[in-house]
């Protein structure tokens, strides 16, 4: 499976928000955080933001719900324009049916998993979704360190998805950078969020922050995987 790339607009300057987005346009998607200060210590945006964002830009959106009780908002986020949807398993008492009703809405369901939160949380589900969100941060925050602990559940999952021919995506989100994205991919990773290392000033704007991690992702792709 191609490398994709999605840049995540919480570590975006939202004084220049629209400039940014005009600079991404070649990204594959968009990673929008929606935090609600329970389940995790910070507050992002809601629906009217991403109804805007989904306005301003051409690319779908993976909208990632990091809040308690998902279920009462996805048909906010659903309206408001985001293509697929994360929930996080420690977040819902009924996963199952909360990837349904994902489903059923007409967007592509996600499952999200905590770095310190089992596989075998999402194991019977892994045939109704789309993508499998692991973090590679304990989420609330951006500007983390890539948490190695987590490798080793990508190139599990990564196996699992090999034995039973699914066809999800393994996204990673947290910490990735020039130097931790290969490590990801070579886990069996295929879709990266990438936030601070994107915006970084150094860069001349996101838009070539964007080609400098295609060529990095380019090259962990000829690698390839590992042989999980």
């Amino acid at each position: 499976m191609q490398p994709l790339i999605a840049p995540s607009i919480l570590s975006a300057d939202f004084l220049r928000l629209g400039e940014q987005l005009e600079q991404l346009q070649e990204a594959d998607w968009l990673h929008l955080d929606i935090m609600d200060g329970h389940f995790v210590p910070n507050i992002s945006f809601g629906p009217d933001l991403v109804r805007q964002i989904h306005q301003a830009s051409p690319l779908p959106l993976d909208v990632h719900l990091m809040m308690a009780d998902p279920d009462r908002y996805l048909s906010a986020f659903r309206e408001a324009g985001a293509r697929c949807i994360s929930v996080h398993a420690e977040a819902t008492v009924h996963l199952h049916r909360t990837v349904q009703a994902i489903r059923e809405l007409g967007a592509e369901a996600s499952v999200a998993l905590n770095p310190a939160t089992p596989l075998e949380a999402v194991r019977w589900v892994l045939g109704d979704v789309q993508q499998v969100l692991l973090m590679t941060v304990n989420p609330g925050f951006g500007g983390q360190p890539f948490l190695h602990s987590v490798v080793p559940k990508i190139r599990t999952l990564a196996r699992w998805r090999e034995q039973e021919g699914y066809s999800f995506r393994i996204q990673v989100d947290g910490g990735i950078d020039e130097m931790t994205l290969p490590v990801a991919r070579e886990a069996g990773a295929d879709f990266f969020v990438i936030g601070s290392a994107l915006f970084d000033r150094r860069f001349k704007g996101p838009g070539a922050a964007l080609q400098h991690f295609r060529q990095v992702a380019a090259g962990a792709a000829e690698r390839g995987p590992a042989d999980p």
